[in-house]
């Protein structure tokens, strides 16, 4: 059926404005990132571990994206009510997470969350990390990690250990020790990491695995005797010290970390440039020094990468986690 001429005008009309329509969507600039204002959610207390390298990354960020990043110190429920307020936030770039490395372990020692840890959020990149530090208090009888576990086994439940809180990373080390090992010691929590050294060196508890920069003051005083570290390779701050590997624990491998997430659904091209910035950020010589300070070393990992460690970390702690039968409470 042939149409009027009107109408037939009329459709070929339509359809062209149709087309231009659709060209000029497609040639709309994108908008403009960042456009306000950027908050850093950090989880934890001020004065941690992941504050301490939020804060300067901070105001990296704010010098190479042209606006300020607010730090935003939630802590609360074990890092949960930090962390949800940005799964919850607009997907637009503005709002970040800075995580340590328990954000891996959350998902084992709670039975609900109100997010899931990889699904609701998107890795930006592992920004810095650093070994934890095995620790005895000088009068046990050990000098080396093999001494200490053959008098753990020699005494068991007899040994006690500190940590600075329940399911924190200096207790999650020390479960990862005993679950590779066989040994037990009997579980010591503390509030902080302080405390903890603290009461290792009036003989309180007598094993430790705690953070280098709480505990190394104190190993070079004489209070306390460093055994290993508990990362994969040497620390650089104590170069002749082995590994809990190195000493025979086959497989050991823990290190304290600090990273950044955004929440899922943010712009690929945002998530990259904040990578670069991050990246370029904890390898500036300011945060180099600043980090050796705490016994760390910078990283800037893709956000692929990163996404594979959260992953396997995420498995890792829920075994360790079941075997032991740990609770956040």
């Amino acid at each position: 059926m042939r149409l009027p001429p009107s109408v037939a005008f009329a459709r070929v009309v339509a359809s062209v404005l149709s087309i231009v329509a659709a060209a000029t969507a497609v040639a709309q600039p994108q908008p403009a990132w960042p456009a306000k204002p950027l908050r850093l959610i950090v989880p934890q207390s001020a004065g941690g571990s992941t504050d301490l390298v939020a804060r300067p990354l901070a105001q990296q960020l704010a010098a190479a994206l042209g606006q300020n990043v607010l730090v935003d110190n939630r802590p609360g429920a074990g890092s949960v009510i930090g962390t949800d307020i940005v799964a919850r936030a607009a997907p637009d770039g503005h709002t970040l997470l800075a995580i340590a490395a328990s954000f891996t372990a959350t998902p084992a020692l709670h039975a609900k969350l109100p997010f899931d840890s990889q699904r609701d959020f998107a890795p930006i990149t592992l920004l810095s990390a650093f070994p934890n530090l095995l620790v005895v208090h000088p009068s046990l009888p050990v000098k080396s990690v093999q001494d200490l576990l053959a008098l753990a086994r020699a005494r068991p439940g007899q040994l006690n250990y500190g940590t600075s809180g329940a399911a924190t990373g200096t207790h999650m080390s020390m479960e990862l020790f005993m679950h590779l090992t066989g040994v037990r010691l009997v579980h010591v929590p503390y509030k902080g990491g302080a405390p903890s050294v603290q009461a290792l060196m009036v003989n309180e508890v007598q094993v430790n695995m705690a953070t280098i920069s709480t505990a190394l003051p104190q190993v070079r005083a004489g209070r306390l005797r460093a055994l290993a570290t508990t990362g994969a390779r040497r620390a650089g701050v104590l170069p002749e010290l082995p590994t809990v590997a190195e000493a025979g624990v086959a497989g050991f491998d823990y290190a304290s970390w600090t990273g950044l997430l955004a929440p899922a659904r943010t712009p690929q091209a945002v998530v990259e440039r904040l990578h670069v910035e991050a990246a370029r950020a904890v390898n500036s010589a300011e945060m180099k020094t600043l980090l050796a300070t705490e016994g760390a070393e910078p990283v800037g990992s893709t956000p692929a990468q990163f996404a594979t460690q959260i992953r396997t970390e995420i498995a890792r702690w829920t075994q360790v986690v079941k075997a032991a039968g740990i609770r956040a409470d």
